[in-house]
């Protein structure tokens, strides 16, 4: 299989996947794809062979003499490169990483909608109503949270960690679970990953006050384990609580377990970004925990076309 083969199918795997980015040479899968369709008159268009033919010419430009080379490279990432191709979209700066303040996000390019994802409930329906249809403000449902003991984690852990922020916010954050220093604060986001938060947030123009952070665990797994099935079960009632008293205009689940409790599914993450889901009728969008942003950097670029798809849809919500 020569390595043009090779990467088609490849990049066929990963679309199939849901995945739209390539994070070699920063170019899309489409992008990709475009240019072997460009450079093989077809993806499925095999080479020629070069049997009883005569010598062929010189190169007369260096981006040729690159594809010459490559041709007899076993390595699909020498034959993307001997291209010589860019992006055809605009480069896009990583605002999450920058130092300067983000430019507002009217001035970004145009992007095309993102296809309808999964649908929780109605935008007709109560989000809950149990026991806790009565508590009416997050400060009530904050000290119920407190007392909580539905759980074995209240016993390991030195604080709960109900969320925090504007009560009235049109775009709620969603996270995992508590970590150490969210533990012994009693605030979410507010270690490592919580500051990279922040800067996620202030690329789209939002302030930590302007939104609500909380996660689906109100109190720290020991030494941060996934959570488990019966605790997620047990704290998930005060989160759809919340979300009710707020009423969200937007809603950005950080990270796997997130997603999957509140769209009620199993797929990764994959799978799910890069659509706008419906919880209840608030629109939902799927990306990257920011401690997973932090072990693996090229998440950074999808978290940011994430965000920024939440701050269109918000725009879209509000009249903006």
């Amino acid at each position: 299989m020569d390595a043009r083969e090779q990467l088609r199918r490849y990049l066929e795997q990963r679309r199939e996947m849901g995945e739209r980015e390539l994070i070699l040479d920063g170019m899309s899968v489409e992008d990709v794809m475009r240019i072997l369709g460009a450079g093989t008159g077809g993806a499925t268009t095999k080479p020629q062979s070069n049997v009883g033919t005569v010598e062929r010419s010189a190169p007369t430009t260096m981006r040729e003499e690159r594809q010459q080379t490559a041709e007899g490279s076993s390595d699909w990432r020498e034959v993307l490169r001997s291209t010589g191709s860019e992006p055809t979209r605009p480069s896009t700066p990583r605002p999450i990483e920058a130092s300067q303040p983000a430019a507002s996000s009217k001035s970004a390019p145009a992007a095309p909608e993102a296809p309808p994802g999964i649908v929780v409930g109605t935008a007709s329906r109560e989000l809950f109503g149990g026991a806790l249809s009565s508590v009416n403000t997050l400060e009530d449902l904050a000290a119920l949270i407190e007392k909580c003991t539905k759980c074995p984690l209240y016993r390991t852990a030195t604080k709960a960690v109900p969320g925090q922020g504007n009560p009235k916010a049109e775009l709620v954050c969603v996270g995992e679970a508590p970590g150490e220093k969210e533990d012994k604060s009693g605030q979410a986001f507010v270690g490592d990953a919580g500051q990279l938060l922040t800067k996620i947030l202030s690329a789209i123009n939002l302030r930590r006050e302007d939104v609500f952070i909380c996660n689906v665990l109100k109190h720290r797994p020991p030494q941060n384990r996934n959570p488990m099935p019966q605790e997620v079960e047990a704290c998930s009632p005060y989160l759809v609580r919340q979300l009710e008293i707020i009423r969200p205009k937007v809603i950005v689940a950080f990270g796997t377990f997130a997603a999957q409790t509140l769209l009620d599914t199993k797929l990764s993450i994959g799978k799910l970004r890069g659509q706008i889901h419906r919880y209840y009728g608030v629109p939902l969008i799927v990306t990257y925990h920011p401690a997973a942003l932090l072990r693996n950097p090229a998440w950074k670029r999808p978290t940011w076309e994430d965000v920024q798809l939440a701050r269109r849809v918000l725009d879209r919500a509000t009249g903006a």
